[in-house]
């Protein structure tokens, strides 16, 4: 009888085995996001300057609450965790919780995004550890934490957009608004991605030239000096300055440029999908090209900074160079990342 072929009477089990690598990159993604959870939950109110505004909003529902600016989806999400008996621990780490939850809808749609199909717990542990060796990534956790959360729906919902998935483009959208209102400045500029490459590679020319010559705050200030008043107004303050950032401004194009320039050290079959990419990138930063000349300017940017991590990613795990690539190195180097993401959590270390 044919050993491969049942006997009568006998039914075939479908294997359960479970690779022993997966099993220990499951295994180590929870480790570190428990890390993270425990860092920066139980971090001092010190620690980043809206983490007392935020302790302070949660707390005050003990009194019935009251007004607030927040938007309602951040709004009801802290009125469930208050209903739920959190204390200012257990909010503050539930908050990180679910921003590691957006990392995962958009790693899991990025991923799709590229075509891969397999190898995913690789491509998320390198996104976390670019993440969390990333100053932007703490401004989010412990300062930006409404825009933190929003910032990678944001990416998502602009992926869909690329990909013609409109409802997925609408509620990842809705979701990234209901949590910061600014999410609707990079929603906007979503119909650049269906303009060719070369388009929008003017698009950036003329974005970044106009911000760094000043001609894009002179337009806002001569054509709608309502909009100029209300930037250059919005949380003033004497310790940041206004004005054109032309380091912000080279910094964030870099970005845009890099998927291109080292798009030969990309393998062939995801090198194409990783520089249409860069296009909602460029998308995520066309806000701060028209209005980043007001204070906080940095915060038009977080998330395109943000998106950086998960492009980055792609290329490291889609390098032609076995050595970028190989899972070992890449899980040595998210155990590393946490010790960054300790010394800059605990040292405020922004950008």
């Amino acid at each position: 009888m044919n050993a491969n072929v049942p006997e009568y009477g006998m039914t075939q089990r479908r294997s359960t085995y479970v690779p022993a690598a997966t099993t220990l990159s499951v295994l180590l993604l929870l480790a570190v996001a428990l890390f993270g959870c425990w860092l920066v939950g139980t971090r001092s109110p010190d620690i980043g300057t809206d983490t007392q505004t935020y302790a302070g909003f949660f707390e005050g529902l003990n009194s019935g609450g009251g007004e607030t600016r927040l938007e309602p989806g951040f709004v009801w999400l802290t009125w469930a965790l208050w209903k739920l008996g959190f204390g200012i621990i257990g909010y503050q780490t539930a908050l990180f919780a679910l921003m590691l939850g957006t990392v995962l809808i958009a790693t899991r749609r990025y991923h799709d995004y590229l075509g891969d199909t397999r190898g995913y717990l690789t491509f998320l542990g390198t996104a976390v550890m670019l993440l969390y060796v990333s100053p932007m990534f703490v401004n989010a956790t412990i300062n930006a934490v409404r825009q933190g959360l929003a910032a990678l729906l944001v990416f998502a919902s602009l992926l869909s957009f690329q990909r013609k998935q409109w409802l997925a483009f609408v509620l990842l959208g809705a979701t990234a608004s209901s949590l910061h209102l600014s999410s609707l400045l990079y929603l906007v500029f979503a119909p650049v991605l269906l303009f060719g490459t070369k388009l929008q590679r003017l698009i950036a020319v003329i974005a970044f030239g106009a911000y760094v010559s000043g001609v894009s705050m002179m337009a806002i200030r001569a054509l709608v000096p309502a909009l100029y008043d209300l930037v250059m107004t919005y949380t003033a303050t004497q310790y940041y300055r206004a004005g054109v950032r032309i380091d912000f401004a080279v910094f964030s194009i870099f970005w845009y440029m890099l998927p291109y320039t080292l798009a030969p050290l990309v393998r062939a079959e995801y090198r194409e999908k990783i520089k249409e990419s860069a296009a909602v990138y460029l998308v995520m930063t066309l806000p701060f090209f028209a209005v980043g000349w007001g204070y906080f300017s940095n915060r038009y940017l977080l998330p395109a900074w943000l998106s950086v991590s998960l492009i980055l990613a792609a290329m490291l795990v889609h390098s032609r160079l076995a050595l970028l690539r190989n899972p070992l190195l890449l899980r040595f180097g998210l155990i590393l990342s946490c010790a960054a993401f300790y010394y800059y959590v605990n040292n405020e270390i922004l950008i």
